[in-house]
């Protein structure tokens, strides 16, 4: 037995029950709590002085999660434009993104898929680094990081 909910949303949380009757035992119920949770976005803010190296973890608040068995991708954006730096999907090499001539050779991704600028630029200042963590088609875990750089 098994119920099948398609274009779910918020408004579906709640206590569903599922009841039968059996002969000669009389009626059957199972209850199960639905919690549908909205994507989640975490914001951080990262300070760094100029020319050294900027460390963005992915997801800071997940710790016991692996987060290399599911595809992430990075990006920058600024003034609503964002740009992919780089993706990578399970048990495959990084694939960077040269299109950014501003990051082409400054970006590395880590082991724990932190994300490595080296060396910061003040024209990091203000950019908003964000890593997208794709665990179903359906549900994406995103943090965002917006770069504070000062000069010395």
């Amino acid at each position: 037995w098994a119920l099948h909910l398609k274009n779910v949303t918020v408004s579906l949380s709640g206590q569903y029950e599922c009841s039968f009757a059996t002969y000669p035992y009389g009626t059957k119920a199972a209850k199960i709590q639905l919690i549908v949770k909205a994507e989640e976005e975490q914001h951080y803010v990262k300070e760094v002085w100029i020319n050294q190296t900027l460390e963005i973890p992915c997801l800071e608040d997940t710790t016991s999660e692996n987060l290399s068995s599911y595809p992430l991708k990075w990006l920058v954006g600024e003034n609503g434009r964002k740009e992919e730096l780089v993706t990578k999907e399970p048990s495959c090499p990084a694939v960077y993104r040269n299109g950014s001539t501003l990051y082409r050779q400054r970006v590395h991704l880590a082991l724990n898929n932190t994300l490595k600028i080296f060396p910061t630029k003040i024209t990091d200042d203000g950019r908003v680094f964000s890593c997208h963590v794709v665990y179903h088609p359906e549900r994406v875990q995103k943090s965002s990081t917006t770069v504070r750089v000062f000069g010395k």
